[in-house]
């Protein structure tokens, strides 16, 4: 059973910095697209970055140039960096793995909400 544990999450001041972090573990197998989403309250999850096993990206447009995904297979473990952190980005950040085989496609799985496995979540809150 595969299990993902996000960490890294807080409360920072707009413009800050922070980095999540994903733990994959249990059962040996390797995702060929991982991604992050969040979702806020009462609304529904924003695919937000994601990367192939070859390390190709895609990204939701309101958070290019800002964010940055990648991955470490050897240590199965999923970041996402996060810079000049604004108000909009408050939300609980999740990680997610099975989602297809296109990054691009997967941003649209993760907006869908269903049909691939995620973690519990680590929450992120910027104050302006």
């Amino acid at each position: 059973q595969v299990r993902l544990v996000e960490s890294g999450g807080g409360s920072v001041q707009s413009g800050d910095s922070l980095r999540l972090s994903c733990v994959v573990s249990g059962s040996p197998y390797q995702s060929t697209v991982m991604g992050w989403f969040r979702q806020r309250p009462g609304q529904d999850p924003e695919g937000v970055a994601a990367v192939d096993i070859r390390g190709s990206t895609a990204y939701k447009d309101s958070v290019k140039g800002r964010f940055s995904v990648s991955r470490d297979d050897a240590k199965r473990i999923l970041y996402l960096q996060m810079d000049r952190l604004n108000s909009d980005d408050t939300a609980m950040y999740y990680c997610a793995v099975d989602l297809g085989m296109s990054a691009d496609k997967a941003l649209g799985i993760m907006t869908r909400g269903y049909g691939f496995l995620r973690g519990q979540g680590t929450q992120v809150i910027v104050s302006s």
